[in-house]
C-alpha cells in the first residue's frame, strides 16, 4: 500500500463524513433513514476502486465504533452498529468493494464515454443498491423482528433516491476518470 493509497482512503473517508452532514430523512414505516452517505459507496467504489474504497469504509466504521459522531444526524457508537441500521453501515464495506470490482472490470481507458457511463452506472446499481440492500434488509428483520417481505416493501421508497445517487456517482466518476484517473485498471 502506497502513500497515495493511504491518502485516497483517508480523503474518501472524509468525503463520506461530509456527506453525513446532510441531515437524514426519516420515514415512519421503516427504522432506516435516507442518508447521503450511501452515495459514498458508489463514489468510492467507482472512483478509487474496490480495495481502497472498501478500506475507506472500514476506516469510517472504525470511527463509528469508537463513538465519533460521523454518521448522518451526528450518530456514532456501538449502539448504531447493534441497531436496525447496523447492517447497512457494515454492508457499506462489502457494497463498496463490489461496486469497485465491477467498475474496475467494466470501465477502461479508451472506451467510449457511453460505455464508461454505463459501466459506472451498472456498478453503482449492483453494488451500491443491490448488495447493500441484500445485507441491510435481513439485518433490519433480525433486529426489529419485522418480516423480510415488509422490510423489502418499505425499502422500495429508497429506490428512486438511490437511482438518483447512482446517476450522480456515475457523472462524478466519469468526470474524475476523464481528468485524473484513480480507478485501478486490471490487466
Amino acid at each position: 500500500m502506497t502513500t497515495r493509497d493511504l491518502v485516497l482512503i483517508a480523503l474518501f473517508t472524509a468525503i463520506i463524513v461530509v456527506l453525513g452532514l446532510i441531515p437524514p430523512v426519516t420515514l415512519g414505516f421503516i427504522p432506516v433513514p435516507i442518508t447521503a452517505q450511501s452515495m459514498g459507496v458508489m463514489l468510492a467504489g467507482c472512483i478509487i476502486g474496490a480495495k481502497r474504497g472498501a478500506l475507506a469504509y472500514v476506516l469510517l466504521v472504525l470511527l463509528v465504533v469508537i463513538g465519533l459522531p460521523v454518521l448522518s444526524g451526528g450518530r456514532g457508537g456501538l449502539a448504531v452498529i447493534q441497531g436496525p441500521t447496523g447492517g447497512f453501515v457494515l454492508g457499506w464495506i462489502v457494497a463498496t468493494f463490489v461496486t469497485g470490482l465491477i467498475a474496475e472490470r467494466l470501465v477502461k481507458d479508451g472506451q467510449s464515454e457511453l460505455r464508461q457511463f454505463a459501466g459506472f452506472f451498472i456498478a453503482s446499481v449492483i453494488g451500491g443498491i443491490g448488495v447493500l440492500y441484500a445485507i441491510g434488509m435481513p439485518w433490519v428483520t433480525a433486529i426489529t423482528g419485522t418480516p423480510l417481505s415488509a422490510v423489502a416493501t418499505g425499502s422500495l421508497a429508497f429506490i428512486p433516491g438511490d437511482v438518483i445517487k447512482a446517476v450522480i456517482a456515475t457523472l462524478a466518476a466519469r468526470a474524475v476518470l476523464a481528468g485524473y484517473p484513480l480507478l485501478p485498471q486490471r490487466a
